[in-house]
C-alpha cells in the first residue's frame, strides 16, 4: 500500500478552471472519502490522480515520488467505475483473471489471486458464470475483485454503488468497509451520497467548485462543520440554519423574535452583527411555548416507525426540521414550542465561517 500527497493540484479546461490548488495528505492503509454536490471537481481530481486526467499544475506524489508526469498503467493504481465495464463473453474467473494475463503472471499466481479475491467477495460460486448471470450487487463486486488481484499501491472508486438499488448500496457499503478492514489498503471514494461518506471514511474532504472546504473524520466534520457549506451539507435531514444576530456576550436574537436566547461565549464576535445560527434536527426538544426559543407552526409529520420527523415554519424563518424518538403525534397546522439544545447550537458569521463558541 502506499501515501499520497496532492501539491497545489490544479485542473483547467481553456478559461474554465476546475480544480483550484488542492493541497491533501493520505496516509498510507487510509480510507478516504471525497464528498461534495454535483461538478464540485471529486471525479475529476480522482481521475488526475489515477493518471487520466493530466495536471494543469501542481505535483502527485507516491510514497515520495513524483508520479506527475508518469502514464496511468505505471502508477500501480486500481479504479472500480460506477458502471461495472465487465466482459459479457467472459466468465467472472477471466473477467477477474485478465489483467492478470496481460501482466504475464504465470497460471498459478493468477489462480490463486482469483480464488483468494473471489473468497473475500463472496464470489467463488460464481466463478463460471458470465455477468448477465449476475445481479447488480454480484457484477459490482466483480469489479471490485479485478482491482483486488492487481494488489495496487492505492484503490480508486468513483460512486461504485450509484447503479445498485437502495438495499443492494447498504448491503454492499456494508462489504466495502469489512473488505478495508481485511486488506488495509490505502482507499479514495467518490461519492455524493453523505451516508456512504459518514459510514465508510476514516477521513472525509468536502469539496465544493474545486475547492476542499474541510477534511476531517466524520463525526469532526457533522460536529464541526467549518463552515455555513459543510453545515448544510453534512447531515441528513440537514442542519437547521436560521438568520439571527448577536445581542451581547452569549446573547442571540432569532429571526423576528425579540426574546434573546443565551449561547456559549462568542469570543470576538461584535455585537448587532448578522449571523446565522445551526441547530440539526435531533437537537432541537419540544416543549411548552412558556419554555420554548421559538414556535413553529407544524406544517408536515412524517412518521418512519422508530422516529418522527417535524416540518414546521415561523415568521421570518425559512422551515424548521425537528426529529423526535418514537412515535411521536402531531396534527398539521398545530402550534407546538422548541427549544434549542444549546451546547449542540452552531453559530456562523456574515462570511458563513464559523465562529466557535466552545
Amino acid at each position: 500500500m502506499a501515501e499520497l500527497k496532492l501539491i497545489d493540484i490544479k485542473k483547467s479546461y481553456g478559461a474554465a478552471t476546475i480544480i483550484h490548488g488542492v493541497d491533501l495528505a493520505i496516509a498510507d492503509g487510509e480510507f478516504v472519502v471525497f464528498v461534495g454536490p454535483s461538478g464540485c471537481g471529486k471525479s475529476t481530481l480522482l481521475r488526475i490522480i489515477a493518471g487520466l486526467e493530466q495536471v494543469s499544475g501542481g505535483e502527485i506524489r507516491i510514497d515520495g515520488q513524483s508520479v506527475t508526469n508518469v502514464a496511468a498503467s505505471d502508477r500501480g493504481l486500481a479504479m472500480v467505475f460506477q458502471s461495472y465495464a465487465l466482459y459479457p463473453h467472459m466468465s467472472v474467473y477471466k473477467n477477474m483473471a485478465f489483467a492478470l494475463e496481460n501482466m504475464s503472471l504465470n497460471r498459478t499466481e493468477i489462480d490463486q489471486r482469483v480464488r483468494r479475491a473471489a473468497q473475500m467477495l463472496q464470489l467463488t460460486d460464481y466463478l463460471d458464470r458470465k455477468p448477465k448471470a449476475l445481479s447488480g450487487g454480484q457484477r459490482q463486486r466483480v469489479a471490485i475483485g479485478r482491482a483486488i488481484v492487481r494488489d495496487p499501491k492505492i484503490f480508486l472508486f468513483d460512486e461504485p454503488l450509484s447503479n445498485l438499488d437502495a438495499e443492494l448500496r447498504v448491503a454492499t457499503r456494508k462489504e466495502l468497509a469489512a473488505l478495508h478492514g481485511e486488506i488495509g489498503g490505502t482507499m479514495i471514494y467518490v461519492t455524493h451520497d453523505q451516508v456512504e461518506a459518514m459510514t465508510l471514511a476514516d477521513r472525509i474532504v468536502v469539496l465544493r467548485a474545486g475547492r476542499i472546504e474541510q477534511v476531517g473524520t466524520p463525526l469532526e466534520v457533522y460536529n464541526h462543520p467549518a463552515n455555513l457549506f459543510v453545515a448544510g451539507f453534512i447531515g441528513s435531514p440537514r442542519m437547521n440554519l436560521l438568520p439571527a444576530r448577536l445581542a451581547g456576550s452569549g446573547q442571540v436574537v432569532i429571526g423576528n423574535d425579540t426574546r434573546p436566547i443565551s449561547v456559549p461565549s462568542t469570543g470576538q464576535a461584535a455585537s448587532g452583527g448578522n449571523i446565522t445560527l445551526g441547530a440539526r434536527p435531533e437537537h432541537i426538544d419540544v416543549v411548552d411555548e412558556n419554555q420554548a426559543d421559538l414556535t413553529i407552526t407544524v406544517n408536515l409529520v412524517e412518521q418512519l416507525g422508530g422516529e418522527t420527523y417535524l416540518y414546521g415554519s415561523a415568521p421570518g424563518l425559512p422551515e424548521l426540521t425537528v426529529r423526535q424518538d418514537g412515535q411521536a403525534r402531531y396534527d398539521r397546522n398545530h402550534r407546538v414550542g422548541l427549544r434549542l439544545k444549546r451546547e449542540a447550537l452552531h453559530l456562523f458569521d456574515a462570511d458563513g465561517n464559523a465562529i466557535r463558541i466552545r
